[in-house]
C-alpha cells in the first residue's frame, strides 16, 4: 500500500517520453514524487479511469493529470463519491465538486472577487446570442462550456456573427449549460496570468501567451509558457479567490488577465491545475508538505 495516488487517467498512465507533451507531465510529476520522497511519503501514479484499480490500496489520492474528467463527467462524478469514501481527497472531494462547473465563478462574484462579467445559459434553454450581446451591450465574446476545460467547445463571437453562431450555442444547449464572457482583448497582447497557491501562499507564476492570431493560452493549443513574478495586485486577487472558496484547498491555480480595473479572475483551477513546476521546481517541496498537512 503506498502513502499517495497521484491521480492520472488511462490516456496518460504510460508516459511517451518522446512526445513533449507527455515529456512535461513526466517532469511535473516527477518533481512531486521525489519531493514527497524526501519527507517519507511514497507516492505511485494511478489512473483515475481504470476499471481494474483497488482505490483501498491507497491512503491519498491527489488530482494531477485527470485531464479527461470533463468529457466523460458521468463517470467521473460517481467515481468521486466511490474514492473519496475510502480515500482522502486533495483537493478534498467536496471542493473538486464545486469546481468542476463554472457556475462557482457567481459564487466568487458574490463574495467580493472581482470576476470576468459572465452570463450563464442552462442546459435546454434556447439561448439566443443575439438577444444576450443586446442586453449585455458586449460587442464580442467568448463562449465555452459550463464544465470543461482544455479550450473544449470554446469560441468567439461577435455582433456581426451571433445570428449564425445562435445555432451552434443551441446545439450545445441540448446537451450541457454555458456561459458566456466578454472578449478580454488583453488576451491578445498581455496573455493570462497563472498564480500558483499552495498551502495558503503564492509561491510562483507564470504567463501563458496565446499564438498568434488566436486567443487560447493552452500550449497543447498552440500557446507558450514563459516565468512571470505575480505583482502585488496579482497576489492579491489569487488570496482573496481562495479565501473565498467554500473550504482552502491545498493548492489553487488563479488564472486571471489585466484590465482597465486591474487583473480580473478567469478561473480558479482546484481539480487538476498544470501547477507549472517545471518553471519553478522549488514548490514541488511546498506542494508536499501541503498534501503532507493535509494528510493530517
Amino acid at each position: 500500500m503506498c502513502d499517495i495516488t497521484l491521480l492520472t487517467e488511462m490516456r496518460y498512465r504510460n508516459l511517451d517520453m518522446s512526445h513533449w507533451y507527455e515529456q512535461q507531465i513526466a517532469l511535473e510529476e516527477g518533481l512531486l514524487i521525489d519531493a514527497l520522497a524526501a519527507i517519507g511519503l511514497r507516492a505511485e501514479r494511478q489512473a483515475w479511469d481504470d476499471p481494474f484499480m483497488n482505490w483501498r490500496n491507497t491512503d491519498t489520492l491527489v488530482f494531477r493529470s485527470t485531464w479527461n474528467y470533463f468529457d466523460c463527467i458521468d463517470r467521473f462524478r460517481p467515481w468521486l463519491d466511490t474514492a473519496s469514501a475510502h480515500a482522502r481527497c486533495i483537493n478534498d472531494a467536496a471542493l473538486v465538486q464545486w469546481n468542476m462547473d463554472k457556475h462557482y465563478l457567481a459564487d466568487l462574484s458574490a463574495r467580493g472577487v472581482r470576476v470576468v462579467p459572465t452570463v450563464f445559459i442552462e442546459a435546454g434553454s434556447c439561448g439566443s446570442l443575439s438577444g444576450i450581446l443586446g442586453d449585455t451591450g458586449w460587442d464580442e465574446v467568448v463562449i465555452k462550456p459550463a464544465v470543461g476545460g482544455a479550450a473544449r467547445l470554446t469560441w468567439r463571437a461577435n455582433r456581426a456573427t451571433a445570428e449564425s453562431e445562435t445555432p451552434v450555442l443551441q446545439d450545445c444547449l441540448r446537451r450541457e449549460g454555458m456561459l458566456i464572457q466578454p472578449f478580454q482583448r488583453a488576451i491578445e497582447h498581455s496573455g493570462e496570468v497563472s498564480v500558483i497557491v499552495i498551502g495558503g501562499a503564492v509561491t510562483h507564476g507564470v504567463r501563458k501567451q496565446p499564438r498568434t492570431g488566436d486567443f487560447r493560452v493552452q500550449d497543447d493549443h498552440g500557446g507558450t509558457v514563459h516565468p512571470h513574478d505575480p505583482t502585488p495586485p496579482e497576489v492579491e486577487l489569487a488570496l482573496q479567490a481562495v479565501a473565498a472558496c467554500p473550504q482552502s484547498p491545498c493548492y489553487a491555480r488563479v488564472d486571471m488577465v489585466s484590465s482597465d480595473e486591474g487583473p480580473r479572475l478567469m478561473e480558479i483551477e482546484l481539480i487538476e491545475p498544470e501547477l507549472f513546476l517545471r518553471h519553478h521546481p522549488s514548490a514541488a517541496a511546498a506542494l508536499a508538505r501541503a498534501i503532507a498537512s493535509a494528510r493530517g
